[in-house]
This record gives C-alpha cells, structure tokens and sequence, in this order.
C-alpha cells in the first residue's frame, strides 16, 4: 500500500480569501512561509482575479515576489482566465489552478457561466500554461451538494472531471465545497469518476460543515486517493453557501494520516504553532480540534 499522502495547503489561498477583514501582505508572507518550513510541499500562495471580486487576492502579485521560496516547495495560484494566467507567469509561479463546478446553478452564480462555457474560457489558459511548461490543477465544485440544488449526481462530477482531465489538467480535486457529503457518497463518487480519471490525477477537498470531512477523506484514501487538499486552522468557507464551515483543519487531517500509518512529510507540532499564530492574527480561536487539544494540555 502507498502510504504517502500529498497534502495540498489551501490556507493562504482559499482560506484567507473568505476572510472580512484586510490580512496584511507581510502576514500573508509569513503564514505561506511558515506552512513550507513546517513540511508542506505545496502551498498555495495567492489567485490572480479581479480585486472587486476577491478582495484579499488583490495583493497576490507582490506576496509571490517577496516570499523566500522553499526549496522542492510549490506556490500555485488561482488564474481562472488569460489575465489571470498572465500575472501568474509574470509571477513565476509553476502550477495554477483552474476552478470549474458540477452544478450549473453554483457556476452560474460563482462565476456567470454555464459549465460549458467555464470550460470553453479555460481551454485558452490551458493551452498557454502546457506551452509555457506551467502545470495546471483542475478544481470541481460541489462534488456532493450544491446550495442551489441540493445533491449533485456523480454523472455531473464525472462529466466536468473528464473534461479537464482531457483538457490537460494533471490533476483534479473533487471539492465537497458546502461539507454536505458523507463517506458513502464520497466513496460512490470517487469510484464513478475513477472509471474516467485515473485514480492518481485525483485529489479530495473537503469542507467541514456537518462534521464529516475526517470520515469523507478516510473514504476516499480507501478508494485509492492519495492527495487532499486542506487549510491550516480550517481557514475558509464558502460564501454562496451560508453558515458553510471552512475546509478541514491541516492539523487535524495530518494527525488522523499520522495515526493510521500514512506518511505525510508534515512536522505536526510547527502546524499547530503556526495555526495558533495566524489565528491569533485574525482574532479568533483556531477552528482545529488537535490545535485546540494540544494548547488545552
């Protein structure tokens, strides 16, 4: 059995970009740095969007000049279109992220497109990225539920993940975006897109909303997937799903992955004490039970 497990870290990225209040550039520097030397080999470092949208992204370009890359580390960035893509090559990033959605009403309502017009305005960014040997990531949205139309058939997920897949993505991560999913569906789900998608091209995003994101990624890991992405102190939400919870806490994945024998490369004690301190940043306590257990003893 592999058990080494990639872990994605989403914090600075789609966790931090929820956030109301203004997070400082050097913040912002300091969380991506810290989260590198506590082991993590991919960090995502920022999105290249328009700041009337995303507002906390508006500084992305000045974060990935002035942060002292990592060694073996990787710092992609969302860029959803050609501008995007092309301040992310300006800002020499090597990966970039591309988001599309399984359900027709979320990508209507996220990003004013159906799904197949989403996917006609990534094919341009795509073929720019694979000609400038800049590796692209395919995320899919609301892969077990959608605020708008409640469960979402695994033939829609399948649909837009072989699509991206054969677009050139080299991997896709298969986002239960409002946390509705349980390990059943999850394991259902992995397996029908696995019939389209190589199972090693996959990765699990799941958010915490009904307390279920720990028993989802242990049934995707039972599948086969062998990468999930996840944010330092559950940093995020979504904000077309009310009362959704952010993502699932890196701390709390990496000392479930640790605990069942699986190898993750992650120096869990220097996550915790980096949660600790973004939270503290940001005022609030951490959102992470093993952060929260730890500081308790």
């Amino acid at each position: 059995m592999n058990t080494r497990i990639s872990i994605i870290e989403v914090g600075p990225r789609d966790g931090l970009q929820n956030e109301k209040q203004t997070v400082s550039v050097e913040t912002k520097i300091e969380l991506i740095e810290r989260l590198a030397a506590a082991g993590l080999k991919t960090v995502e470092a920022g999105a290249f969007v328009s700041p009337k949208w995303v507002p906390q992204m508006a500084a992305s370009d000045e974060v990935l000049a002035r942060i002292k890359r990592k060694g073996g580390v990787s710092y992609p960035v969302l860029a959803p279109n050609m501008k995007g893509y092309e301040g992310a090559r300006a800002a020499k990033v090597d990966t970039i992220a591309i988001f599309g959605a399984a359900s027709e009403s979320f990508s209507k309502n996220n990003i004013n497109a159906t799904i197949d017009e989403s996917l006609e305005r990534f094919a341009p960014v795509i073929a720019a990225a694979k000609a400038d040997g800049i590796r692209v990531r395919g995320y899919v949205s609301c892969v077990l539920g959608c605020p708008y139309e409640g469960k979402i058939s695994a033939s829609n997920v399948v649909r837009v993940a072989k699509a991206l897949y054969a677009m050139g993505c080299y991997e896709i991560s298969l986002g239960d975006t409002i946390g509705v999913g349980t390990a059943g569906e999850t394991r259902k789900m992995i397996r029908a897109v696995a019939c389209e998608v190589p199972m090693t091209a996959l990765a699990g995003h799941f958010h915490d909303t009904y307390g279920q994101a720990l028993a989802n990624i242990y049934g995707a890991l039972e599948e086969g997937v062998r990468t999930f992405d996840s944010s330092v102190s559950g940093l995020g939400g979504c904000p077309y799903a009310p009362g959704a919870s952010g993502n699932v806490a890196t701390e709390d994945v990496v000392y479930m992955l640790h605990g069942s024998g699986f190898d993750t490369g992650v120096d869990l004690d220097a996550l915790i004490k980096t949660s600790i301190w973004i939270s503290g940043q940001l005022g609030r306590a951490p959102a992470s039970k093993v952060t929260l257990a730890r500081a308790g003893q």
